[in-house]
Formats: C-alpha cells, sequence, structure tokens
C-alpha cells in the first residue's frame, strides 16, 4: 500500500471526536493529530507557516508571489461519535479490506472529513517537495469542531478579516462527483455547492398543570403538542426551484435526454412543474425544491405514571435560498394555528449568499475537476443541503465553494454521520490529484 495511504491511515486512527458538550471532548486527541500532522508532512511544514487557532483549530500560510485573493482550502479535523457495536470494522482501526481496485477503507472521518483533510496535506506536501511556489498565497484552514460549534472557523475567520485578507477563492467540503442524482442525467456529474442552505432549530412548547396519569385531562399536553407536530408534518413548506437549483438544471441541460431536456431548459415557465415532480423524487431532491422541517427531539413527563407539566418538541429546519429565520418561524406559528403552544427560536441563521457560477474562480474549480477526475464529468452549481464552516467564509469572500473530490456512491454517502462510514482508496487517492491540480493554478 502507498506511503500516502498509510499516513491517511494513521490520521484516521486519532479519535479526533467532538460533542456538543466541549467538556465531553478528548482535546489530548486533537493534540495528537496535530503532531501527527507535523511529522508526516515535513515538507509541508519546512515552506508552510502554521498558526495555532481558537485552542486547536490549525492555519498554515504557503506565501506566493503576492497576497492579494488568496486561495484558501478547507477541511476539519473533529469527526462525530460512533456507536462501536454498530460497525462492521472497528471505527478507528481504519482497515483495508479487498485488494487493488477493490481496496475500501473503512473508518470514522473516511470521508468526512479526514478525507478532504488529508487529500489536501497530500497534495501540498509533493508540491513543496517538488520546489512549486505558488504565484498567490494559499491558506490551508481546518477547524476543530465543524460538527458542533464551528467556533474553530469563525475565530480563523476573524484572524484573517483583521489581517485584512480577502480570499479569491475558499473551497470546504460538499457535494461530490456522483452518478444519477439529476433525474434522467446519466453521465457523472461533479456537485460544486455555491450555496448552502440556512439551518435553525424551533422548540415547541404545550403546557398543563400536571398530575398522575391516571386521571388525565381531555387534551394533554402531550396530545397538544403531537397535534402540532402532526400539523406541521402535513403542511410542508411549499416548493419552489432556488436560484442555485435552476443553475444546477440548465447547466446539466444538454446531458439529459427528451422531454426532460426541454423542461430543464424552459425552467421561466416549467419551474413549478419541475419543482413539484422534483419533491417526489426521494429526500435529497424533495430538500433541493424546499425548506424542510421536521421535530428530532421529544420530551414529556419525568415518568410513566406522570401527567407532563410541558411537553417540548425541537422542530430542526433547513432553509433553502430565499428562506429566512424570521419568516419560516412565523409560517410554523400559521400552520400550528394553536396560541396554547409556545414556538421559541432556539438557534438559526439564514441561507448563505450564492457564489457565481460564472467567472475565473468556478472555471478553476472545472478545470480542476477535468484534469483529475475525467473528461466525463460535468461539474454542476449545486445547492448544499447541510451546513458547513464554509458558511462563516462568506463575511470575507464572494467565491467560496463546497466540493468533496470523491466520486461516492448512494450507500457511500449514506454512510456519512452513520456506521460503516468509507471510501475506495482508489477513489480518495484521484482526490490528491483535484487538490494538487487547484493549488497549481494559483
Amino acid at each position: 500500500m502507498s506511503s500516502s495511504v498509510e499516513r491517511f491511515r494513521e490520521l484516521l486512527q486519532i479519535p479526533t471526536v467532538s460533542h456538543a458538550d466541549e467538556a465531553e471532548t478528548d482535546w489530548s486527541a486533537f493534540d495528537d493529530f496535530a503532531a501527527a500532522v507535523v511529522r508526516l508532512y515535513p515538507a509541508l511544514h519546512a515552506r508552510l507557516e502554521r498558526e495555532v487557532v481558537d485552542g486547536h483549530s490549525l492555519l498554515y500560510r504557503w506565501r506566493g508571489a503576492t497576497s492579494a485573493l488568496p486561495l484558501v482550502l478547507m477541511a476539519h479535523i473533529d469527526v462525530v461519535p460512533v456507536v462501536p457495536e454498530e460497525w462492521d470494522h472497528a471505527p478507528f482501526a481504519a482497515e483495508i479490506v479487498g485488494e487493488g481496485a477493490d481496496a475500501v477503507l473503512h473508518a470514522r472521518g473516511a470521508i468526512d472529513d479526514k478525507g478532504s483533510l488529508v487529500a489536501i496535506l497530500e497534495a501540498v506536501e509533493e508540491l513543496a517537495a517538488e520546489g512549486f511556489a505558488p504565484a498567490r498565497d494559499v491558506y490551508l484552514s481546518f477547524g476543530h469542531n465543524e460538527e458542533t460549534a464551528g467556533g474553530g472557523a469563525q475565530a480563523i475567520v476573524a484572524l484573517l478579516r483583521g489581517r485584512g485578507i480577502r480570499p479569491g477563492l475558499v473551497l470546504d467540503e460538499g457535494g461530490a462527483v456522483v452518478d444519477g442524482v439529476v433525474p434522467g442525467v446519466a453521465v457523472p456529474t461533479a456537485m460544486v455547492g455555491v450555496a448552502e442552505r440556512g439551518v435553525m432549530t424551533l422548540e415547541l412548547t404545550a403546557r398543563e398543570g400536571g398530575g398522575h396519569a391516571s386521571t388525565p385531562p381531555s387534551f394533554p399536553a402531550t396530545a397538544r403538542l403531537a397535534r402540532a407536530v402532526d400539523r406541521l408534518h402535513r403542511h410542508p413548506f411549499p416548493t419552489r426551484l432556488a436560484a442555485p437549483v435552476r443553475a444546477m438544471l440548465s447547466t446539466v441541460a444538454p446531458h439529459a435526454p427528451q422531454p426532460l431536456r426541454a423542461l430543464f431548459r424552459s425552467l421561466a415557465v416549467t419551474g413549478p412543474l419541475v419543482a413539484g415532480v422534483l419533491a417526489r423524487l426521494g429526500p435529497e431532491m424533495n430538500a433541493t425544491v424546499r425548506t424542510t422541517a421536521v421535530a428530532t427531539r421529544l420530551r414529556g413527563a419525568p415518568g410513566d405514571n406522570v401527567l407532563a407539566t410541558s411537553a417540548t418538541a425541537a422542530v430542526n429546519i433547513r432553509l433553502l435560498t430565499g428562506d429566512t429565520v424570521d419568516g419560516a418561524t412565523a409560517r410554523v406559528r400559521r400552520v400550528i394555528a394553536d396560541p396554547e403552544v409556545e414556538v421559541t427560536l432556539a438557534h438559526g441563521s439564514d441561507p448563505s449568499p450564492i457564489s457565481p457560477w460564472r467567472g475565473d474562480q468556478w472555471r478553476r474549480i472545472a478545470a480542476a475537476v477535468t484534469a483529475s477526475l475525467g473528461e466525463d464529468v460535468v461539474t454542476l452549481p449545486y445547492l448544499q443541503l447541510g451546513a458547513s464552516d464554509s458558511r462563516w467564509f462568506t463575511a470575507i469572500s464572494d467565491n467560496v465553494y463546497r466540493f468533496t473530490p470523491f466520486h461516492l456512491t448512494r450507500a457511500e454517502r449514506d454512510a456519512l454521520h452513520a456506521h460503516n462510514e468509507r471510501i475506495r482508496v482508489e477513489v480518495w487517492l484521484r482526490g490528491i490529484g483535484f487538490y494538487r491540480a487547484l493549488v497549481s493554478a494559483s
């Protein structure tokens, strides 16, 4: 197995698990990770300046001929927790199963997001060892708590802003190279996020006097809350084509068969019809054409025989481009239509600005895709469905994109944040070439 893969395995074996309650996080694992990176990548550390930000995030600067409009490559060090007994292979053993083109590397973080982080390190190490000198500064920004608070990335942005640095191009994790995601399109597509949805959580609370469960009232708090949740479920947000989704469909239209090609080329007229159809094609497509809302956490009485004095549901909402936290909150209140159910905002952020899908920076990404991942891969603008650390960088750059340069199957994508996360070794190695091509064009 190549030395690149062995370095990848070593870094995957360090359990940099972050927790929402940071008191539960083992920060020594993050220190071990940072020390291993220094040891494993000597040429990189000989050429680049390194800073530790916010305790555990890492920021590297590779000085170029000019500091104007630098490239920022992002990834995050932390991974989500695991339930080891659910895994077919130990989640931090980084075991390789199979040989040659069939070799698969099993580990938490194999894709999200040490796959990108280590591929970036490998590309920069290769170029630094060869004596490459970038035309513009290149920054590597590795946050330590993307999966929880994102404070590391926010601190890095504040640091760069204080130094007057305005990146010309920022690239973080995001869409992958996929097959069959766009209906009727057979060619592989590189899904490059030009925007991401907003994220918010509302708490719905119904209250009552409490008492013994043997003598329940006619309409207890739990029933009132259940009705509110059911109303939200039966009245989803309306469908529509946001600008990034329109751009995706228009760009892919030449590769779609008829009559889809005609529909995608006439979205000014066919947009409502197309949005309605996409919403019925599974959760992923549905999430691209509407704001989604789902109850994720329920709380009630402390015992089986006790009436709840308050029943609470946490509703996670992902905002489609064009929707807002305030607008979504008002709509939830209207749909619930019950003044006895309190609706409070726990936290929320509006959707990100939209980065351009034309121009020099977009072409630079597309050229790196073609050079490293194949001339048959079509680069598409894409609305990222989840949130990433890149959203903080929109404050200092107009060109923020989200792309993970790995050709992933549906099953591989489904394993993110679940058990049996894995990546094919051959696919990961090709991803190094993407970052090398992107940095070489700086």
